[in-house]
């Protein structure tokens, strides 16, 4: 294990071995970036559908944003460590991430676990994680949150220029959660990111949008990558709840939807060699 920096590297097992003498040109790192995880409707399918993706896939690395893992608000150690069990290998979040206190301890022990970088520095935890995929390659996961409509912490455009500046360049391979609200800052980061990471993927919304693509410098892109969890629903709560909550502007008690659950994820090539990314595709697994 190699620590550069703040961030964290952790060897993963070997899925796809090299053969000597065989080469692709270039080597491609598969990745596979699931939507948010909502309660258990959405860890049960990550759970009966993850390892055979992994296979069927030939996925490298796997990242699943988790903040809503536990019952719809925040993640605990025991999701945390179940999620990272179905072969999800680092977590991200967002403005839930402090919903459930336990997790606060558990994020300075687990660097696997990330919560937004721009954050003030003194919280728990980290935004960045650099680790090892099952290809033998380094890879780094950033987790960063929009502000629009959301909390006033720091910036997360001049968070992400500290962060790759302090990133060893030999690691080519640069994923980005953006966690926000609003698809215009979205599409603002991507934009700005675009050439220097493999890949900015949308969280938060929980609606799929149809926008994957590679921008003009190499970089993937997606607005929001959707939700992991019940579809039949109102963004992963139940419908009648939220209904009641907009007919009668009461506070209601949000419990999560069941029926129909749908995986939303986003599959992404990337050239080893020079960290741009070679294609990029939404993939959905819905059960009943």
């Amino acid at each position: 294990m190699t620590e550069p920096g703040r961030c964290s590297a952790v060897a993963l097992p070997f899925l796809r071995r090299r053969v000597p003498g065989r080469r692709e040109t270039p080597y491609r790192m598969r990745v596979l970036f699931i939507g948010d995880v909502f309660a258990s409707p959405g860890r049960r399918i990550v759970a009966e559908s993850l390892p055979g993706l992994i296979s069927s896939e030939r996925l490298d690395l796997v990242i699943a944003n988790g903040e809503n893992a536990a019952g719809g608000f925040g993640i605990t150690p025991a999701i945390a460590d179940e999620l990272f069990e179905t072969g999800i290998d680092v977590i991200t979040t967002g403005n839930h991430v402090w919903d459930k206190k336990e997790v606060f301890d558990y994020l300075d022990r687990q660097p696997r676990v990330l919560r937004p970088a721009n954050y003030p520095g003194n919280l728990p935890g980290s935004g960045v994680h650099v680790g090892r995929g099952r290809n033998g390659v380094d890879a780094a996961v950033i987790n960063l949150q929009g502000r629009t409509h959301m909390l006033a912490i720091d910036c997360p455009f001049r968070k992400a220029d500290d962060i790759l500046a302090k990133i060893d360049p030999a690691v080519k391979v640069r994923l980005v959660d953006f966690h926000a609200e609003i698809t215009s800052e979205k599409v603002a980061m991507g934009r700005y990111l675009d050439g220097r990471v493999s890949a900015v993927i949308g969280t938060h919304t929980h609606i799929p949008t149809a926008d994957a693509r590679i921008l003009p410098n190499g970089t993937a892109y997606q607005s929001d990558a959707g939700m992991t969890g019940a579809y039949d629903s109102v963004i992963g709560v139940d419908t009648a709840i939220i209904l009641r909550r907009f007919l009668t502007g009461l506070p209601v008690r949000m419990e999560p939807a069941k029926g129909k659950v749908e995986l939303h994820s986003v599959v992404i090539e990337v050239n080893e060699e020079t960290g741009r990314a070679v294609s990029v595709r939404p993939l959905v697994i819905a059960r009943d």
